[in-house]
């Protein structure tokens, strides 16, 4: 006899919510810290820092870290790892919300990647929804995005991998545990970080200036002024991470992951107040129309799963 899952709507919303607060306050610090160190330092210190919180995590016994599928895990790993590897970099570059705005893009690319890959039927509505998230991305974008080049386009990239391997974690990671997928991304993200770091040290290229030199910039030691803000970057990513898996656990997919867009409220609010980063009347439209493309495709996949057959 199968078992009917008990969900809590409140519950999950307000964990959701919660973290959507806490991770848009502790990324936009990722700007600060570009400024000492590079982002493959970074994302080897994060590993570093959260590894011993996520082994803790599994010895009190919230969870196993050993994968059943090693090869399916590596590989979500590495697009999710990837995915964040251009949400961070870019966040030295532009305001946390054109950053959120063209990671946020995630979800039209999971229903791209579902159609062409997974061949399943999306129908109507969320093709408009599509439409409307990427007249929303050229809105942003704007002409703030000319100015940057190539740089513009690194969140939407993230997007896109991000929502790869989304789509992998379904296809692939079914029945793994939480902590060996939070685990995986930050050993997928430490060991990147450390063959790029390698190849930076033996080239031994130019620092650029500006934003450019998180991308460049060797090891450096020590990271005095940057230890704060890369301790509550670390911490309040297992704290996010784990308010997020909650509210899933809680919640019924579609119905929680409309609350994920509140991010889109927090990132910019906490840019404004502590670094006083503006958000113009034109990247507010555009951040809109991205948030009403995710409600679109929230909403029309929670009808179609009503729909399926028991």
């Amino acid at each position: 006899m199968a078992v009917t899952p008990t969900y809590h709507p409140m519950a999950a919303a307000l964990n959701m919510v919660g973290a959507m607060c806490v991770i848009g306050a502790i990324d936009i610090y990722v700007a600060v810290i570009a400024q000492t160190i590079s982002l493959w330092q970074f994302l080897i210190m994060r590993l570093l820092l959260a590894a011993p919180i996520v082994l803790a995590l599994s010895a009190l016994g919230f969870g196993t870290l050993r994968p059943r599928r090693v090869g399916a895990v590596a590989f979500r790993s590495t697009l999710i790892a990837t995915g964040m590897f251009c949400y961070f970099g870019a966040l030295a570059f532009m305001p946390i919300a054109m950053a959120l705005a063209g990671l946020f893009t995630s979800p039209i690319f999971v229903l791209l990647l579902t159609a062409c890959v997974l061949r399943q039927r999306i129908g109507a509505w969320r093709i408009v929804a599509v439409a409307v998230g990427f007249v929303g991305i050229l809105v942003v974008l704007g002409p703030s995005g000319g100015s940057l080049g190539w740089i513009a386009m690194l969140p939407v990239l993230g997007g896109i991998l991000y929502a790869s391997g989304v789509v992998a974690t379904r296809a692939l990671c079914d029945g793994e545990s939480t902590l060996t997928l939070l685990l995986g991304i930050f050993v997928a993200q430490g060991l990147l970080g450390t063959v790029v770091l390698g190849v930076i040290t033996l080239l031994d290229p130019q620092v650029g200036a500006g934003g450019m030199a998180f991308l460049t910039r060797g090891w450096i030691w020590p990271i005095g002024e940057a230890w704060p803000y890369l301790l509550v970057q670390v911490f309040g990513s297992v704290l996010g991470v784990g308010l997020l898996n909650r509210a899933y656990q809680l919640g019924e997919a579609s119905h929680v992951a409309v609350f994920e867009y509140s991010i889109m409220i927090f990132g910019p609010f906490f840019g404004w107040l502590l670094l006083g980063q503006p958000v113009t009347w034109l990247q507010g439209a555009g951040i809109a129309l991205i948030v009403l493309a995710g409600v679109i495709i929230a909403v029309r996949s929670r009808e179609s799963a009503v729909k399926l057959p028991t």
